[in-house]
């Protein structure tokens, strides 16, 4: 008793030797950015005051704004929980041939392997009044500033995540309920609203909140499809670095854009309650319906083509003479582009701080995991990092970024790497983090314990037990941090600089050129680049599954 004691003690001083570090991390990188704006929006001539509040109030245009925002990111995640649960229940509740099902898992997501920025400009260049599809169909079917701009774009950014939270339920809903439905007389529609509407209603809530709030935050796609149409993002990017900046209305304005997010989290936290949990998943033959199948088989497929049609211009536009004058193939642009030395850097600069990113932020992620999910510390520390999850996923990528101008302006670590390394990992922890714990909690607890009383140090532990039987989790959260690294734009045009310039921000500055040749290349690189990092870790993990 007394040696196992002793283990646990020794094992206690390299844990509480991480929870120190990553607590002084957030505590610098999140705690003191929040404080920092929170001042800033209450600093008035006289001391503490909310003048600012009152003045961005007053403003009509913040109202109205505001309106904007909250009605078409509502109606944005409505139409995108409907087209995602299409698109999920095809893939899980049809006989659709496992091709069509993994074509439709593969393709629905890869909209999250470009920034959204880049949304906007492909809808501009396929739909406007001299786009890819209106050339082809003869007629602009829609003006695609406003509202049905917004709407393409924002269904676009959501349905992949929206489509994997219901997919992902879907596939722990046990459907021998539905045979037992059935049995007991149950008409169909009455069998379908009890057997999946019912179990799903938790998951229809986290869909719909989840694509509220990564629309009403987004600022990629309003500042290219908005058009004249006052939204909460583009007012708080106009207060911060418009003609004429104000901090202090820009942070007020940042601090009551927390507001939905904080609701949305509120709210995701008391429907947890009300999801459905099974001992056990029973494995059924699913009823033969062949209407069912090819009907649902085809919306799903015309689904992923509409979606992904959009894209389509951007491997077209760089590609001709002069668009939409001369469209005869030419490679002079993208060649031109591809030795720039330039845009080249700045692709370099990109792949640096995702590389940084995913490979630090997996460190921090696994040593708060570990924290929370492995018996060694107490249960207030795991609680820590909860609440620290809980947080991230409630700060928008522009707070972030605006916090962290106001915070670290003047610092030696202004306009560097090391910060927008630190802001992404900061910004994207909340996902990572969740995987990671789920995946070590389902690890024996006992292998710490049994490990120190042969001998091993804690260190040695975890690397040849821990993260061995991890790396499936491990490669997910290196991943997962890569690809937002490339594509995320709304917290570095904040934070970025000249020197450390990178390909999102830098798109960004292009826009004001119309160099829409060079966005499309870099975005094409963005794509490229992630389709590889997503492949490798494919590989990865089938590679370390297998043995």
């Amino acid at each position: 008793m007394i040696a196992l004691e002793q283990v646990v003690k020794q094992k206690n001083i390299p844990l509480k030797a991480v929870f120190a570090t990553v607590s002084v991390l957030f505590a610098v990188f999140l705690l003191l950015p929040m404080v920092m704006i929170f001042i800033k929006s209450l600093a008035g001539d006289a001391g503490v005051s909310f003048e600012h509040y009152a003045a961005v109030m007053s403003e009509r245009n913040f109202g109205a704004a505001f309106r904007n925002s909250i009605l078409v990111s509502a109606a944005a995640g409505l139409l995108t929980t409907v087209l995602a649960f299409v698109l999920a229940y095809t893939v899980n509740y049809t006989n659709v041939s496992k091709t069509v099902k993994k074509l439709i898992k593969v393709l629905a997501v890869v909209p999250m392997f470009l920034p959204t920025i880049t949304y906007g400009f492909a809808i501009i260049y396929s739909f406007g009044k001299q786009g890819l599809i209106t050339m082809l169909f003869g007629r602009q079917f829609f003006d695609i500033y406003g509202i049905p701009g917004l709407m393409i774009g924002y269904v676009i950014y959501t349905l992949p995540i929206a489509f994997m939270l219901l997919d992902n339920t879907m596939q722990y809903i046990d459907k021998k309920f539905m045979i037992v439905s059935r049995a007991m007389g149950d008409s169909r529609l009455r069998c379908f609203m009890t057997t999946v509407i019912t179990p799903l209603l938790g998951t229809f809530a986290a869909s719909f909140i989840q694509s509220f709030t990564l629309s009403f935050t987004d600022y990629g796609i309003p500042t290219s499809v908005g058009g004249n149409m006052d939204l909460i993002a583009n007012l708080l990017y106009n207060e911060m670095l418009g003609s004429l900046p104000n901090f202090n209305t820009g942070s007020a304005v940042a601090i009551m854009m927390l507001l939905p997010s904080v609701v949305s989290i509120i709210l995701l936290t008391y429907l947890e309650r009300y999801n459905v949990r099974y001992n056990k998943i029973s494995v059924i033959d699913l009823e033969k319906n062949r209407f069912r199948d090819i009907t649902l088989g085809v919306i799903s497929l015309v689904i992923i083509v509409l979606m992904l049609s959009v894209f389509a211009v951007i491997f077209v536009v760089p590609f001709v003479d002069q668009w939409p004058y001369r469209l005869v193939p030419s490679f002079e642009h993208a060649s031109k582009i591809l030795n720039d030395p330039t845009l080249m850097g700045v692709f370099r600069n990109s792949l640096f701080t995702s590389l940084l990113t995913a490979v630090f932020g997996t460190v921090i992620v696994f040593g708060a995991a570990i924290i929370s999910a492995r018996n060694g510390l107490s249960k207030r520390c795991g609680r820590v990092f909860d609440s620290i999850s809980l947080v991230t996923n409630t700060i928008p990528g522009m707070v972030l970024g605006v916090a962290y101008l106001l915070t670290f302006s003047g610092t030696p670590i202004q306009n560097t790497f090391f910060i927008i390394i630190v802001c992404n990992i900061i910004h994207f922890f909340s996902s990572p983090y969740i995987m990671m714990k789920n995946g070590l909690e389902k690890l024996n607890s006992s292998w710490e314990t049994t490990a120190k009383l042969m001998g091993d140090s804690w260190l040695k532990t975890v690397v040849r037990i821990i993260v061995p039987n991890s790396f499936s989790t491990l490669a997910e959260v290196f991943g997962y941090y890569f690809i937002n690294a490339m594509v995320t734009v709304s917290a570095v045009i904040f934070i970025a600089g000249a020197r450390t310039m990178v390909i999102t921000a830098k798109i960004k500055e292009l826009q004001h050129f119309a160099n829409f040749n060079e966005i499309f290349v870099l975005s094409i690189l963005i794509l490229l680049t992630n389709l590889v990092i997503k492949g490798i870790m494919y590989l990865f993990i089938n590679r370390k599954n297998k043995k």
